[in-house]
């Protein structure tokens, strides 16, 4: 006698399989948007996983920086304020200030109200932040990621755009001058499938202890923004 197989109507089937994706869009769509979210972040919320708790002291609350306790240092080592794009490219040119792409420990992200040029200084001390990070959590499963600059070398022309979506923007701010950047501590770009709170809560702190060190060593300049949702380096 041959043997039955049941075969499971295919309209259960498609609902099933509608009703998956109609949950993926819904979580993904309360997601943060970066490279480590969408499918991974689905799967997180909807399965779980362990959250780790690293060992990692609390940093960022120590990056408390003033603006007019530095803004004079600041622009007297930087350049001066450009009206425009064309102003700062030509600075490039006379190497006032140097492009700055993708580097070990960092990604710039696509920067609207800013350039992505810095001083030499501003360059170097970028490039550290970026190489003591990769190093602090190299013994992790976090390991390889990347944290991400929100902004750099402003112009007058671009700052006038910046207000008309913030306005906040100010007319003596240090991005002017080539030498401040501001990194993102709540977007990271991980070598790891399932992004828990804890491991972004880690980076982050992990983050802010490279530069409050870098800070105690006369290096920078910081500050906890905290509705920006960055920390803002300023080189010395």
């Amino acid at each position: 006698m041959a043997r039955r197989i049941k075969v499971k109507p295919l309209g259960w089937t498609l609902l099933s399989v509608i009703s998956v994706l109609v949950a993926f869009i819904i979580v993904s769509a309360a997601s943060p948007k970066d490279k480590n979210e969408g499918f991974r972040y689905f799967i997180t919320k909807t399965f779980g996983r362990e959250c780790i708790s690293y060992r990692q002291p609390i940093y960022s609350r120590k990056l408390r920086d003033m603006l007019p306790d530095y803004i004079a240092r600041s622009s007297a080592a930087g350049i001066k304020k450009c009206a425009n794009k064309g102003e700062l490219l030509k600075m490039a040119v006379r190497g006032e200030v140097r492009r700055v792409r993708d580097g070990r420990g960092y990604e710039i992200e696509d920067l609207s109200y800013s350039y992505p040029y810095l001083t030499k200084d501003g360059k170097a001390l970028l490039k550290e932040i970026g190489r003591r990070f990769r190093k602090k959590i190299s013994g992790t499963k976090l390991r390889g990621s990347d944290f991400r600059i929100t902004s750099m070398t402003r112009t007058e022309e671009i700052t006038r755009k910046l207000r008309s979506a913030n306005s906040n923007a100010s007319d003596n701010s240090p991005h002017y001058h080539g030498n401040a950047f501001d990194i993102s501590y709540v977007r990271f770009s991980a070598d790891k499938w399932f992004v828990t709170d804890c491991d972004k809560y880690y980076l982050k702190e992990a983050l802010a202890e490279v530069i409050w060190k870098l800070r105690e060593e006369k290096k920078c300049w910081a500050t906890y923004e905290i509705n920006q949702g960055c920390f803002h380096v300023v080189a010395r």
